[in-house]
């Protein structure tokens, strides 16, 4: 028996030491960590080892050094005061060398994109909404994302409903894009907003310039890209749970996500539910003002081989919302009071969760297929299919208790194919070029009773571009053509009696040009000048709308006799620094527009069974726009700045010698940001605060519009976050204040103007746990 134990034991021995051996606890890990916007190094960057509970600090020359690693694979988390936050997933089977570029907040200017972080492949303008802020603004829409930026504003029918407006364009002018997808629905009117969850997004991007044309849509105004961040190549589980409540409105919301990037196939899952109540004012509740929301997004990868991959992306968005209750007036004598009074119809002193009519259901489907064939590190070609579904539902306050009957069902199907092919010609020129086909069947449900608003109508649309970019030492230069063919056959019904169904078959034509410039004068200074044609076809909307609009609390009538727009803008743009210090940018736009299709406020009031409305119509005029957006920001240090951005914009109705109605006014922000010096329990702590001023839109004649433009307005906000690193877990915690002081105020681009004020104070907390 004794001999037994001692041989087990001499086995045992032999088989640790064996291990031990196979281990190699001997690796090092070593490296630099570099500033990316002038490549010096970052003194004081903490590289930190997880599972092993290993970490340094990078020298003097950015250098550090970890040892005694065993072979396996590691996460590595590099953290610096004032830089965006780094991880990577590395391999160690020898001693390890890697360089670690870290992206420095002191040079960043949210939304506005500062030298050392703009692509200098390019000469077109481009706006950024880092992961960071999306996260960090959880209870936000898209278009009030999109809001935060310079020359960017809402277009909103209330707290829930909006659309973006990027240099006076707004509707079907700005394309939106899901995932590399013309988002579907949009030519509905301008009180249905994009169906993307932007928590499923890693950035959002504006773009203006050449770069548009690649995207089948308008390019009359300018793109929105909403891109998911790709599977990560970790093989191992990962996943974060981000929460919000928000105090105006009690809402609540929850964003999972799981990934892996399984060789086999790499796959995430992304989740979204909110719950939001009534908002309030700085005096009173917007009752039926909440709106609920579920959705979910599903990524898959799979590598067939070095040259062929294939991505398969599943979302579906889901929501409910509410419409103010004051601005749905039951006859004439109340809608004139209603437009003059301080405190709308319906309003009661309490609270509520419940949505009633009038509401708006949304159901958005997408199905997206990628497949890129890769013929070298400089050329490939990308094969894409993809499917929308859209659903929407609209309820009014109908009479003889028909309310929970729809007065608006529409369902639309879009099918997209697209095949593209991008190679390099030399060293020095990169060409891109497509050919996309979409086909659209949009249909009324009978179920309404009501005649419908959009008629049913199938939309076929062919599409061919081509851009080209070339260097020559400092410069830059870009050049894109864009066809499009649109064949669309509508079945509307006639706005006189008897009623009768009119067919109409459309064929729409449009080429569009752009080129630009970019020039680098210094390397701390740089210029561009863009210059393009555009047209855009009418939309079905603008052309057969024929009734209430409940989201607008209008009625809207389309006029089928207008024609196509034709546009030519140009840009001019100047960004750069001072000793990495002060850094500033600039863009100078000017838009000419024949046949400007906007929607006109009319002398009348109308009343219908389903209650008495204003009145719009869709008329066209030559336009001009004319614009300014600055931003600045001066680093004092690593972990002090101070930012502004200031936007102007002025419309012109050409034709009539008057402002053009529905332009943003002119805006400016101040924004002061502390970086905490605290690293060793809680890390990247910032607090700041945010002062808002909108000037009044004084480009208007009293007799535009109902009611006049609201008085100018300032708000005054706060943020704070910080973060809380343990073994293999981060936890991430932000609060925000809007309004601190509760301001009572009326926005000019907010269609519910009309009837009550904005949303008063809020205050908003959440966390973010990553693992």
């Amino acid at each position: 028996m004794r001999n037994k134990s001692y041989a087990l034991f001499v086995i045992l021995l032999i088989l640790n030491v064996i291990t031990t051996n196979a281990q190699k606890c001997n690796y090092s890990l070593s490296g630099v960590v570099i500033d990316s916007s002038n490549d010096k190094p970052i003194v004081g960057a903490s590289i930190y080892l997880e599972g092993l509970n290993k970490g340094t600090i990078s020298d003097f020359d950015g250098n550090f050094k970890i040892d005694s690693i065993c072979e396996g694979n590691y996460h590595l988390d590099i953290t610096h005061i004032g830089c965006e936050n780094n991880q990577q997933f590395i391999e160690i089977h020898d001693n390890t060398k890697i360089r670690i570029v870290m992206n420095h907040f002191v040079q960043m200017l949210d939304g506005v994109h500062l030298l050392g972080h703009k692509a200098e492949n390019t000469t077109q303008a481009a706006q950024n909404i880092s992961s960071k802020n999306i996260q960090n603004n959880a209870n936000e829409n898209l278009s009030n994302l999109l809001g935060t930026l310079t020359g960017v504003s809402t277009l909103k029918n209330g707290s829930g409903i909006a659309k973006p407006v990027i240099h006076g364009m707004y509707g079907n002018r700005v394309t939106i894009l899901n995932n590399g997808i013309a988002q579907s629905g949009q030519q509905w009117g301008n009180d249905h907003s994009p169906e993307i969850d932007p928590l499923i997004a890693n950035n959002i991007k504006v773009i203006k310039g050449v770069g548009a044309l690649e995207y089948q849509g308008s390019t009359l105004g300018a793109v929105v890209l909403v891109t998911p961040k790709d599977i990560s190549q970790d093989p191992h589980l990962h996943g974060a749970s981000n929460y919000f409540f928000q105090s105006n409105g009690l809402g609540n919301g929850l964003n999972l996500t799981l990934e892996k990037g399984a060789k086999s196939i790499a796959w995430k899952i992304n989740g979204t539910v909110k719950k939001i109540g009534d908002r309030k004012t700085a005096n009173y509740y917007l009752n039926n003002t909440g709106n609920h929301e579920a959705n979910l997004a599903l990524q898959l990868r799979k590598q067939f081989s070095e040259n062929w991959e294939t991505k398969i992306y599943a979302s579906t968005f889901n929501t409910e919302l509410g419409v103010l209750r004051g601005s749905h007036i039951g006859n004439l004598t109340d809608l004139t009071e209603a437009l003059q009074r301080e405190t709308p119809f319906f309003t009661e002193d309490s609270f509520s969760y419940n949505i009633e009519s009038p509401k708006q259901e949304v159901h958005h489907h997408l199905l997206k297929l990628l497949n890129t064939y890769k013929i070298s590190d400089d050329e490939f070609y990308t094969f894409t299919y993809a499917g929308q579904l859209n659903i929407r539902k609209e309820f009014d306050i109908r009479r003889g208790g028909r309310s929970d009957i729809p007065a608006l069902s529409l369902n639309q199907m879009t099918h997209f194919l697209e095949a593209k092919h991008q190679n390099k010609i030399g060293d020095d020129i990169e060409f891109k070029k497509g050919i996309q086909y979409t086909f659209t069947n949009n249909t009324n449900d009978s179920e309404t009773g009501i005649l419908p608003l959009i008629p049913d109508y199938l939309s076929h649309q062919i599409g061919a571009f081509a851009l080209l970019n070339k260097r020559i030492n400092r410069w830059m230069y870009e050049v894109g053509a864009r066809y499009n063919f649109t064949y669309q056959n509508v079945a509307a019904i006639s706005k006189t009696t008897p009623r009768t169904i009119i067919n109409y078959n459309n064929r729409f034509h449009n080429v569009n040009v752009s080129a630009g410039v970019r020039y680098r004068t210094l390397k701390q200074l740089h210029w561009a000048f863009n210059i393009g044609l555009a047209s855009r076809n009418p939309a079905i909307n603008e052309l057969y709308s024929n009734g209430l609009h409940q989201g607008v609390s209008g009625i809207e009538e389309g006029n089928v006799n207008l024609k196509q727009e034709n546009s030519i803008k140009t840009t001019l743009g100047l960004e750069g620094n001072v000793y990495q210090k002060w850094f500033f940018e600039t863009l100078l736009y000017y838009q000419y527009i024949k046949d400007y299709i906007y929607l006109n406020p009319q002398d009348e009031f109308r009343l219908t069974i389903r209650g008495a409305f204003p009145v719009f119509t869709y008329e066209q005029t030559n336009a001009q726009l004319f614009g300014l957006d600055l931003g600045t920001s001066y680093a004092f240090s690593d972990v002090l700045k101070m930012g502004a951005k200031y936007s102007f914009l002025q419309g012109d109705n050409l034709s009539e010698n008057i402002p053009l109605i529905n332009m943003a006014a002119n805006n400016a922000l101040l924004t002061l940001d502390y970086q905490l010096p605290i690293e060793n329990t809680f890390k990247n702590t910032s607090i700041g605060i945010e002062y808002h001023y909108v000037w009044k839109q004084n480009h208007l004649l009293t007799s535009q519009d109902y009611a006049p433009a609201p008085d100018a307005y300032q708000l005054l906000g706060f943020k704070f976050s910080t973060e809380k690193h343990f073994d293999k877990t981060k936890w991430y915690f932000y609060a925000k204040g809007n309004n601190l002081l509760n301001v009572a105020y009326r926005d000019y681009l907010n269609r519910l103007r009309y009837f009550a004020d904005d949303t008063g104070r809020s205050i908003t907390v959440g966390f973010r746990i990553s693992f």
